[in-house]
């Protein structure tokens, strides 16, 4: 039986699949850090569509394995619900001086109904506003993937509650905001500058310290604003329904009751023996 509140069971083979992804997430978003200056993939600019290929299927195959036999329609009428919600209200600051209106949905999401149904949420609700606002691109799948991981890491952190849990998730969300806006740089800045022709540009085969150093200084000059924005927008959206959306999310966990056995056709117990009445 899956803990209470998790809408979405993470099996052993769901396991496995989020640990490869996560392998794969660190080379898809690092590569510029690892590879060696004679590798094919260094030069050019073959590695964003070679990524862009590559992530969707890892996501297809690590969804397939968490949603077999862990989401049920319940959980998937939930996904529904917040994938639509943060596919409507993201239109109303993605782009605008870094405002974004939907990574706290996915805090909190991933908060309540767990870190699968937070990887889920993730890739879905990025899905779905990016064709709702024709933000679909080779871009589009590094964003599902940092959303979902997101979304995760937020169904990972300690059971608190009260004060502390609205401060950890304020926290987290702060932080998560900024490492994703780096990583979605650092899988673009390769190519952004030319290799080696500016202090801020990716030098392949330089040592990681040196390259890291570089894409950390190309973030702050090229998009410290939208990063911070992000960050201040999400952490305040946390902060302020943040006590009426955990309620409300933990409600619906209750009465959904993701964690009972759900009983159909043959498996269905026996129904209670009926009384005769006495003859007369």
């Amino acid at each position: 039986m899956r803990p209470a509140n998790r809408a979405v069971r993470i099996r052993p083979r769901a396991t496995l699949a989020l640990v490869v992804a996560a392998g794969i997430s660190v080379v898809a978003f690092g590569w510029p850090l690892l590879v060696s200056p004679d590798a094919v993939i260094a030069r050019g600019a073959t590695a964003p569509w070679t990524f862009a290929l590559l992530l969707p299927l890892v996501l297809a195959v690590v969804l397939a394995e968490i949603s077999e036999g862990g989401l049920d329609a319940k959980a998937v009428a939930m996904l529904g619900v917040l994938s639509a919600l943060g596919a409507a209200i993201r239109p109303l600051g993605a782009g605008t001086a870094g405002v974004e209106t939907v990574f706290f949905l996915l805090v909190l999401g991933g908060r309540v109904f767990g870190p699968g149904f937070g990887f889920v949420l993730g890739n879905t609700m990025l899905f779905a506003s990016a064709l709702l606002t024709g933000g679909v691109g080779p871009w589009l799948p590094y964003q599902m993937l940092g959303a979902a991981w997101v979304a995760l890491g937020a169904g990972l952190l300690p059971s608190w509650r009260g004060r502390a849990e609205l401060a950890l998730l304020a926290a987290y969300s702060a932080a998560a905001s900024l490492v994703y806006g780096l990583l979605l740089n650092l899988s673009f800045w390769p190519f952004a500058l030319g290799a080696g022709s500016t202090t801020l540009s990716f030098q392949p085969g330089a040592p990681i310290l040196d390259n890291l150093v570089r894409v950390v200084l190309f973030s702050l000059a090229t998009s410290l604003g939208w990063d911070v924005g992000r960050a201040i927008t999400t952490t305040v959206l946390v902060l302020v329904t943040g006590p009426v959306l955990l309620r409300t999310l933990r409600r619906a966990a209750r009465r959904a009751s993701f964690g009972d056995p759900v009983f159909t056709g043959a498996a269905a117990p026996p129904p209670p023996p009926t009384r005769r009445a006495p003859p007369a």
